[in-house]
């Protein structure tokens, strides 16, 4: 996946307030090409493993749940400098920081529930992407 491709996932707080097709509008109109994208639910138990970097952050367990909540969109993107790229796209963490336009200033209500994920390095896209996608041929 390096320097082209990128992995992100629409949280349930946008997937609830029914944002995942604006969202995906923004990401194909910024020249993203969506090579795998499926819609699930996460475990709690998965939310857990995916999050483990933050395990003893005080946020850990609120974000387990938030994330294990409902459904999710995760995608594998693909572009030219993917990661970089999408991170602008979606702008910062918390959303009234983020930049006018951004996915996080239009779709995110705060810092913890902020619409949407995005990998953030090439090495972490390979490894959120194999996580959401193992066993997927992608394209």
């Amino acid at each position: 996946m390096s320097g082209n491709r990128t992995f992100t996932m629409i949280k349930p707080d946008a997937v609830k307030a029914g944002h995942i097709g604006a969202i995906l509008s923004k990401i194909n109109e910024a020249g993203f090409r969506i090579v795998a994208m499926k819609y699930y639910k996460l475990s709690r138990e998965m939310a857990q493993k995916f999050y483990e970097i933050h395990k003893e952050r005080p946020f850990y367990g609120e974000l387990c749940d938030f994330m294990s909540s409902g459904p999710i969109v995760a995608a594998i993107l693909e572009k030219e400098n993917a990661v970089a790229e999408f991170r602008k796209l979606i702008g910062s963490t918390n959303p009234a920081e983020a930049a006018p336009g951004t996915i996080r200033a239009l779709y995110a209500t705060s810092l913890g529930e902020n619409a949407i994920h995005g990998a953030d390095s090439d090495e972490n896209a390979l490894i959120e992407g194999s996580f959401h996608f193992a066993g997927t041929e992608m394209y």
